[in-house]
């Protein structure tokens, strides 16, 4: 595999599944931007060329969009692309999340990773694949402390334990057929363009309509959210994607068959959060909080990593602020008032 100082992959093969979601795109442009030859799979791609404009260093090309549904492909049509590529890594930012069920998640969190697993077997010379995983596989963390690798996972979401059978056929494949995989462990991420059903994305457009009220002379719509008992370790987009970045170049030997939690390694309240996301944005908006009308959450209270291991396998460590973080996640929806 070709070398990189720095976290730079240049003159690496990378294909990215999921390769335009929230964070395979993102995933994908950086590694084009590093000289990477990047080819970005999904069911629904921008095109069939280029995917945008980002040109790689040293005249290469930018990211390369390859249509592909992901949740029906067979491990055969994904070995023939495997083969024909002839990626130096692969990374897995494909899955089900966001409005599905269990069996849509298990489709989508574990199917697809064994399908994947069992294709890179196949290869002659395979790839490093750095699947990502989520803090939501641990389930309940204790108050006050970071949860470490070595924590025995007991998800209390159908998201968690969808994405903990993922991680365990990584594990597995790495063992028994000597896969070169690595399962990232990703805090909650946070940035511009947060999809919608999630949490922040889902305030983040709030404040944006609430912004455009404001200005039409209108009162917004208070912004209405459940008890926000929680905290969470929150991770930046940004640093989710560097975390990808010096993975794809570490040591095989320190790596395989591991897990690597990804995050701040601090648990904020939620409630803090989106207060600041509030201040932040400008708007004059009251943020009430009941259990009425609200689907009753069911997972842990407390999400905080440990993220020692990741600074000493990958020399990552997260760099953006929280009010970075917010602010980008305002972006897009609605103006910043710049505040601090």
């Amino acid at each position: 595999m070709p070398t990189a100082d720095n976290g730079e992959a240049a003159g690496l093969r990378v294909v990215v599944l999921g390769g335009t979601g929230y964070l395979g795109r993102r995933i994908g442009e950086a590694f084009a931007a590093d000289g990477a030859l990047v080819h970005l799979v999904s069911r629904n791609p921008a095109n069939d060329g280029p995917a945008n404009d980002v040109a790689a260093k040293d005249g290469g090309p930018g990211p390369w969009s390859v249509r592909m549904d992901l949740l029906t492909a067979r491990p055969r049509e994904l070995t023939e692309f495997f083969g024909s590529v002839r990626p130096d890594v692969v990374v897995n930012a494909a899955g089900r999340v966001w409005r599905a069920d269990e069996a849509e998640m298990t489709e989508g969190n574990a199917d697809l990773v064994a399908r994947v697993t069992e294709s890179l077997a196949e290869l002659p010379r395979g790839p490093r694949l750095i699947q990502l995983g989520t803090v939501h596989e641990y389930g309940a963390g204790t108050p006050g402390a970071g949860t470490s690798e070595d924590q025995e996972p007991a998800p209390v979401t159908p998201y968690g334990r969808t994405k903990l059978l993922g991680t365990r056929i990584v594990q597995r494949a790495a063992a028994e057929h000597g896969l070169d995989g690595v399962v990232l462990r990703l805090a909650n991420v946070i940035g511009a363009g947060a999809p919608a059903g999630s949490l922040f994305g889902m305030v983040a457009a709030h404040l944006g309509e609430a912004a455009r009220a404001e200005s039409l002379g209108e009162k917004p719509d208070e912004l209405r959210l459940p008890p926000l008992r929680a905290h969470r370790d929150v991770l930046d987009a940004h640093d989710a994607v560097d975390a990808v970045r010096a993975a794809a170049t570490a040591p095989g030997a320190d790596l395989r068959g591991q897990v690597v939690n990804i995050g701040r390694g601090e648990a904020v309240p939620v409630h803090t959060l989106i207060h600041r996301m509030v201040e932040l944005s400008g708007v004059d908006l009251p943020v009430v909080e009941t259990a009425a009308d609200q689907p009753v959450r069911t997972d842990a209270e407390w999400l905080q990593l440990d993220v020692s291991r990741a600074l000493r396998l990958l020399g990552w460590q997260p760099r953006r602020t929280l009010d970075a973080s917010l602010r980008d996640l305002l972006t897009v929806a609605a103006p910043v008032n710049g505040r601090k």
